[in-house]
């Protein structure tokens, strides 16, 4: 039996990256997933990838009314919640100079009020024990020129993250987050900016890890299966950096 036998998981922004990889291991692990995107093509795509029992919806990570369309169709078909992952995000670097109303607000929008109404809409579908994940970042406790928007929303999730566990403790569920560090990513290739400037910034990663290298999917996978298990029943309100030592040493 798996680890999340007969269990429903929300995963966010799972065409690619992070939330695929997370979505094939809580499949092979025995959960019931219904993974989201806001590309219809790009979900249709990963009828050729997964296997298991799962569900394919189109959603704007920042539209209410899709995460409560969301929620209501997955309770619809597979029942209540037992996961959510909230891993839909957006990566923006500009400096002082360069950020706008316009971009700040499609970074938080996406990144912190997708997020949080997600959760609300979810709130009176999640079974007792469940387990909220939210995706951060090590750039929210390490400083980066340029990334003004990107780092504060995360430093807002981790925030919440802590709410949320005092909010959702005395009903049994958990709240915790992963702060990826440099992880080989889809992510870096949706950005604003020219891509020798994301080369660069990206060439300088390794060094500045302990380990020597980026991080990959699988990694961040495994680490929201042991918070999506039972295997983390006391643990809540925490951040896990899965960064290599990027931001501990």
């Amino acid at each position: 039996m798996g680890k999340l036998e007969n269990k429903v998981a929300i995963i966010t922004g799972a065409t690619s990256g992070m939330g695929l990889e997370t979505a094939k291991l809580f499949l092979k692990e025995g959960a019931k997933v219904v993974l989201t995107g806001r590309n219809q093509e790009k979900l249709d795509a990963l009828e050729h990838e997964l296997s298991g029992r799962y569900l394919l919806f189109k959603a704007e990570a920042s539209s209410v009314s899709d995460s409560q369309k969301l929620v209501q169709t997955t309770v619809d078909t597979f029942g209540n919640i037992d996961v959510l992952f909230l891993n839909a995000g957006i990566f923006r670097l500009e400096t002082i100079d360069g950020i706008t109303e316009e971009i700040f607000d499609e970074v938080h929008n996406i990144n912190v009020r997708g997020p949080v109404f997600t959760v609300k809409a979810a709130s009176n579908h999640l079974n007792e024990g469940a387990s909220i994940i939210f995706n951060t970042s090590v750039v929210n406790v390490k400083g980066f020129g340029g990334m003004a928007a990107y780092a504060s929303s995360k430093a807002a999730l981790r925030s919440l993250t802590r709410t949320f566990a005092a909010e959702f403790g005395s009903k049994g569920i958990r709240v915790n987050a992963i702060a990826p560090g440099p992880i080989d990513t889809p992510i870096y290739r949706k950005h604003n900016v020219p891509q020798e400037n994301i080369d660069a910034m990206a060439s300088s990663f390794p060094s500045l890890v302990s380990l020597g290298r980026f991080g990959n999917s699988e990694e961040i996978a495994s680490t929201a299966l042991f918070l999506a298990s039972s295997d983390s029943s006391y643990i809540t309100g925490a951040e896990i950096p899965v960064d290599g030592g990027f931001a501990q040493v």
